[in-house]
This record gives C-alpha cells, sequence and structure tokens, in this order.
C-alpha cells in the first residue's frame, strides 16, 4: 500500500502488531537507541549482545555505512532518486534527510512490511518542500508489488539507487537472489545498487553466536560470504562494482561517524548495557569488531 496504507485505522495496525515475538526491524531500533520497540525485543538485543558485546558496532557501522553511500552518491554522482527497501523504524537521519541536504529536490520511496514501520510512517514522510518522500507497506519478496507502486513517485527513466541495506539476511538462499534481479531489471542505466550484509568471514565465532540468539527466536538469518555478496552484483544485468568492492562496512570510504549523544557519564554508569549503547562512540572500531560487508554498484 502507498499513500492509503497511512490512513489505515490505528486500531487495526495495534492488531497486526506481535508483542510476543522478536522482529528485526525492531530488534534494529533497540541497538540503534530507539524506542520504537518491546520487552520481547530488547531481550532479543540483550542476548545478541551477550553473545558477542561489541556486536552494537555492526549495526551502527552497517547504518553509518548507508550514510555516507547516500551522501557520496548524492554529492558526486547527483542520485536524486531512493528505493530504500527494509527501511525499518524512522531514527535519525533517514535517506531523505540525508539526501534532500545536498539535493533538495531529491525523491525518496520508502519500503517495510511491519505495522510498527508503518505506524511511525508519517515520521519518514517529512519531506523538505522542494522534494518528496512516499511509503509503501510492502515485502520484499513481491518486487513486482514494490516496483508499481514505487513508480508513483519515482521517475525510472531517471537514475535511482536501490538501498537494500541489511535486508537480504533476513531472505533465503536463492530468492534473495532473484529478488534483486527482479528490482535491477526495472532500474535504468546510470542507477545505484547498494548492499549491506551479515558474513561469518570476518569473525565467525562471535557472529555464529549472534546469529544463534535470532535463529532460536524465529529470524531467517542468512550469513553469506564475500563471493556470495559480490554474486548480487555480478548476477544481475549489466551492474559494474564500484571501488573498493565489497568490504566491511567501516572500511567503505571511511570517514569519522558522528559523535554520540551527550551525557553525564555517572548517568550512564546507572544503564543496562543495552541502554548505554546510544551513548557509545564507534569511532573506535576495529576489524575485529564488524561482521557486515559493504558494496555499491552502477548499472551500465
Amino acid at each position: 500500500m502507498s499513500g492509503d496504507a497511512l490512513s489505515q485505522d490505528p486500531a487495526e495496525l495495534r492488531r497486526r502488531i506481535d508483542t510476543t515475538k522478536a522482529h528485526p526491524a525492531r530488534v534494529y531500533d533497540v541497538f540503534l537507541g530507539g524506542k520504537d520497540n518491546y520487552p520481547v525485543d530488547r531481550d532479543a538485543a540483550a542476548a545478541a549482545l551477550a553473545a558477542n558485546p561489541r556486536g552494537y558496532l555492526d549495526v551502527r557501522h552497517n547504518r553509518d555505512f548507508m550514510r555516507r553511500a547516500v551522501t557520496r552518491m548524492a554529492e558526486e554522482d547527483g542520485i536524486r532518486q531512493f528505493l530504500d527497501i527494509g527501511t525499518g523504524l524512522p531514527t535519525a537521519e533517514n535517506v531523505h534527510q540525508i539526501a534532500q541536504r545536498i539535493i533538495p529536490d531529491s525523491r525518496i520511496v520508502y519500503v517495510d512490511h511491519d505495522p510498527v514501520v508503518l505506524a511511525h510512517a508519517r515520521a519518514l514522510l517529512t519531506s523538505g518542500p522542494e522534494g518528496r518522500t512516499d511509503y509503501i507497506d510492502a515485502d520484499l519478496r513481491n518486487p513486482a508489488e514494490i516496483l508499481e507502486l514505487a513508480a508513483k513517485t519515482l521517475d525510472f527513466d531517471e537514475p535511482i539507487a536501490l538501498a537494500l541495506v541489511a535486508i537480504l539476511h533476513f531472505v533465503e538462499e536463492e530468492d534473495a537472489y532473484s529478488v534483486v534481479r527482479d528490482l535491477v531489471d526495472a532500474l535504468p542505466s546510470g542507477s545505484r545498487l547498494v548492499i549491506s550484509h551479515i558474513t561469518e568471514d570476518l569473525n565467525p565465532e562471535k557472529i555464529r553466536a549472534v546469529q544463534r540468539t535470532y535463529t532460536e527466536r524465529g529470524f531467517t538469518f542468512v550469513l553469506r560470504s564475500k563471493d556470495d555478496v559480490e554474486r548480487f552484483f555480478t548476477e544481475t544485468g549489466g551492474v559494474q562494482l564500484d571501488e573498493p568492492g565489497v568490504v566491511p562496512v567501516h572500511h567503505w570510504y571511511p570517514s569519522p561517524a558522528p559523535a554520540p549523544e551527550a551525557a553525564d557519564p555517572a548517568y550512564v554508569e546507572t544503564l543496562d548495557d543495552i541502554e548505554k549503547i546510544r551513548y557509545r562512540d564507534i569511532n573506535d572500531v576495529t576489524d575485529a569488531d564488524i561482521n557486515v560487508y559493504g558494496a555499491v554498484g552502477r548499472k551500465a
């Protein structure tokens, strides 16, 4: 749904929200210091953090990779259209905020299939006066619906950046590749493909421990190798990987991450480990901390 998705009865949205099971978008929100989550999501995040105490750096650096990729595409390539699938809950520096700060008339379409995200979608639809944003309630595994609805906002005769950031590891094996092919096939020449993905290549013991905590809660959580991630680019028509290729996200055109929220250190020490995350500086990252690949490619 688009447009009328936002007019859905709030009571109906509440009925769609299952607060008895953790949800990936809400667990991600926990790690980003958000408030739109439930005890079951915080329990899942706490279990993952216990398995890998610096695992919050994966989430935060994944988000910072997205910031750098959108900035680079807008500033250097003039990309002014973005299709962000697997949007997750609104948080600081959403795609439209980054892009429209550089190109005010940028158009952004967000896609997710979680009623909690839908309930907060109005927070995403705060486009600057010259640009436009929209939200589609649709499943990544139905690319035809996404493309049909996105065309109401995006011009498919002009380049579009397709962002699949930290979403494909929630899709089973070959299904993920066919979905990406279908989406990229619809994009015009000059478009971009942006992907980040969890891997066990880098620090396998840590990420496998995290994987167990998620699969025990019923999540699909597929760990793909560097070669597997490259396939998303090489098996789609005419997409060439930009330099530096598929790399750990903190090595993709690195720049200092924004400073954390300021707080009294004495107060922070009173918080539990999950609550402390929002106040941590992520610039002390090392290769031993990161289990996420990132890459950007261009469609010829």
